[in-house]
């Protein structure tokens, strides 16, 4: 019994001895090789680091007017943290705030809730910054307010007021452009898990989210600062420890011209109001210039628009659904790049050239008839009268509609007139070689491909949608049904026969095409480079906005050099023939009307008008040109949605607008008064003077706060 007693008492020290040995060893390990690790770690516990954003560049036109700037301004933030520890959670607060910012108190609710919460509102009105950033919730505060704030910490614990450096857009000459502009706001948890790991983004990070500012954020953000902040147990900022400064952003110098951009701007307007004094609806438009020699946008202007200083204070719920709502024209929708339509008569270049493609002749007669006979259905003029045999120059002149009717049947029978057989048809593949039906390109976050109606899409079109209309034959469209019967009864019949044989490629098809109807859409932009296209020689360049990237001190950082895309598959002589046949369209054709007295004999100008039929909904107007006609240099387009004729709603707008870019009143040309006195944008850049402002090319220099 003692003996085991004794072995007891041996193994108990074995024991002890072991767990001393190692609790030494552990405490070696952690004081001696880690102990630094250690020491950095508890640092970091006790160090907290906030981003400081850096100040973003200057936009600027191509004479180096600002169209986003920066100011200072006094803003009202506030603190999360201290907010959700107050006893009632911080409603006392948020309820007194609202009352002096005269706002309520579910729009600073939902400013402060951060991104991802379960009651959180949708970006980019919720918080996405660091918990220990002060959220900004109210900006350009009268001083005498903030200090009343300021004075009164125990009545407003949590809320401080900030000077910082915010996004200014001075619309030089009226020139808004918000949509080419674009915004910034706190980057999203998406965006930052999809960034390059080398392009510094944090989950603090101010990124563009739309148009330039997006497009180009790298060039313009510059590099964000840091501030570490020394924190007690409790999370609670106990005061400062070090800062490193942020570094400002590059300035991005565009193509765009402020005084033209403010003009097309207003034309546009125009032409929405001449539509509806004529009872159109004109529920949207768009108008592009370009330079044909090379891609640059000189200005590009979208109807509805915004204001874009609406995202400076964070978006109300309200305010967002307005900028999409259908109701009020969709706003946020930039129709230039992302808008889909019937091309209309624009798209007779594309069939002319086709047609001299698969042999027909450019020298001969075509007959425009009022009406043509084509599988058992008749097809109508709808823009023109019948002008008995004409040739495929006056039949571009006055927009005859029959004699594309008849081209484009001959196309289809020379493709064997299989309505099965796949593959492109030849006024397809003539389009694509023209830009339409694929991307152009343009330096803006997002754009619409467009699509040509042709054999190979109606195929794959049957193919994707095949089960849905076979479903839809059978049930019809009740919801439809409740407003419009007559309309759901419509749908359904489609059903029924795209269920059945929606993939065949008929006459009526090919037909439908040749005068930009059926199911071909495409956007204002791509017809604005298919026109520049047959104006530069048929050359297709990538639209380009971005003209260079100039540092806070003027040095020329990069230049953005033309983009050839692609050319055109038709030859000299075609393009040649083109461009003289669209000149005579403002002579004595379908846009005669609107050129009395413009000195077309120095500035020729070639035009083709298009109205689309659009089912269920009012004619689209469109008008594609360029000038001038012989030496061509600016293309300029114009769509009006459920506009009217092209001509009667877009063509004085498109007047107006190369009188200002050549100087013109009345039959007089004044270069002194043109935007463009010598007949072409500016090649020289605009420069930087020592206080960080942009000299103005030709005026005064313009001080603007960066």
């Amino acid at each position: 019994m003692r003996d085991q007693s004794i072995l007891r008492l041996q193994v108990f020290k074995w024991f002890i001895t072991a767990l001393l040995i190692t609790l030494l060893a552990r405490l070696f390990f952690i004081q001696v090789i880690t102990g630094e690790d250690y020491a950095a770690l508890a640092d970091q516990n006790r160090i907290r680091e906030i981003s400081t954003q850096a100040v973003r560049g200057l936009i600027v036109d191509q004479a180096g007017r600002p169209l986003v700037a920066n100011r200072t301004s006094l803003v009202i933030t506030l603190d999360r943290k201290t907010i959700s520890e107050l006893p009632d959670q911080g409603a006392d607060v948020l309820s007194r705030l609202s009352n002096l910012l005269k706002t309520n108190v579910e729009d600073l609710k939902n400013r402060i809730t951060p991104c991802g919460a379960t009651d959180a509102a949708p970006p980019p009105i919720c918080w996405n910054g660091s918990p220990l950033q002060p959220v900004p919730v109210a900006r350009d505060i009268d001083s005498t307010l903030a200090l009343r704030i300021m004075e009164n910490t125990l009545r407003f614990p949590g809320v401080n007021a900030e000077v910082v450096a915010e996004r200014v857009y001075p619309a030089p000459n009226g020139a808004n452009a918000a949509h080419l502009l674009g915004y910034i706001g706190p980057i999203s948890s998406d965006e930052l898990a999809a960034a390059d790991p080398t392009s510094g983004y944090l989950r603090t990070s101010i990124v563009g989210r739309a148009g330039l500012e997006k497009q180009y954020d790298l060039l313009l953000r510059g590099t964000d600062g840091k501030k570490q902040l020394a924190v007690d147990r409790a999370g609670n900022v106990v005061g400062q420890i070090g800062e490193n400064p942020s570094v400002p952003g590059n300035y991005l110098v565009t193509s765009l011209d402020a005084r033209l951009q403010g003009v097309v701007e207003r034309e546009l307007q125009n032409a929405i109001d001449r539509a509806r004094s004529n009872d159109f609806k004109a529920d949207g438009g768009a108008a592009v210039v370009l330079d044909v020699t090379n891609g640059q946008v000189l200005a590009m202007a979208s109807y509805p628009s915004y204001d874009p200083e609406i995202w400076l204070d964070g978006l109300t719920n309200k305010e967002y659904k307005a900028l999409i709502s259908e109701a009020n024209g969709v706003p946020l929708l930039h129709r230039p790049t992302q808008g889909l339509y019937a091309p209309a008569s624009t798209f007779k270049v594309v069939m002319t050239a086709a047609a001299e493609k698969a042999g027909l002749p450019l020298t001969g007669l075509y007959n425009c008839s009022p009406e043509v006979t084509i599988s058992s259905r008749v097809f109508r003029n709808y823009e023109s009268r019948a002008y008995g045999p004409i040739s495929l120059a006056r039949a571009l002149e006055v927009s005859c509609n029959t004699v594309f009717y008849r081209i484009a049947n001959e196309l289809w029978v020379q493709s064997g007139k299989d309505e099965v057989r796949t593959g492109r048809d030849p006024i397809e593949k003539m389009a694509t070689t023209f830009g339409l039906g694929k991307l152009t390109g343009i330096d803006l976050p997002s754009e619409s491909a467009g699509r040509i109606g042709g054999r190979e899409w109606k195929r794959q079109n049957w193919e994707r949608n095949k089960d849905v209309w076979c479903e839809r034959a059978k049930t019809g469209y009740p919801e439809t049904a409740k407003r419009d019967p007559v309309w759901a009864e419509t749908l359904r019949q489609y059903a029924v026969e795209n269920c059945q044989d929606g993939y065949l490629f008929r006459a009526g098809d090919a037909v439908n095409i040749s005068i930009g109807q059926g199911d071909t859409v495409v956007t204002p932009l791509q017809v604005a480079v298919a026109y520049s296209a047959i104006a530069n020689g048929g050359t297709l360049f990538q639209p380009q906005l971005a003209k260079a990237i100039i540092d806070v001190k003027g040095n020329v950082v990069q230049k953005f050099e033309p983009k050839v895309t692609g050319k055109v598959a038709t030859s000299p002589r075609v393009l040649s023939y083109l461009r003289e046949s669209l000149a005579g369209t403002a002579v004595n054709g379908t846009t005669a009307w609107v050129f009395p007295g413009f000195p077309l004999d120095q500035i020729p100008i070639a035009s083709k008008t298009g109205t689309g039929q659009v089912f269920n909904k009012q004619s689209t107007s469109w008008l594609a040109t360029f000038a001038p006609a012989d030496k061509p240099r600016f293309a300029v387009v114009m769509m009006v949605s459920q506009g009217g004729t092209g001509s009667g709603t877009s063509g004085p707008s498109i007047r107006k607008i190369y009188e200002a870019i050549y100087g013109v009143t009345g039959s007089t040309i004044d270069k002194s008064a043109a935007i463009f006195p010598n007949g072409k944008p500016l090649a020289k850049l605009p420069s930087v003077d020592q206080s960080g402002a942009t000299v103005i090319i030709g005026e005064p220099a313009l001080r603007s706060q960066r």
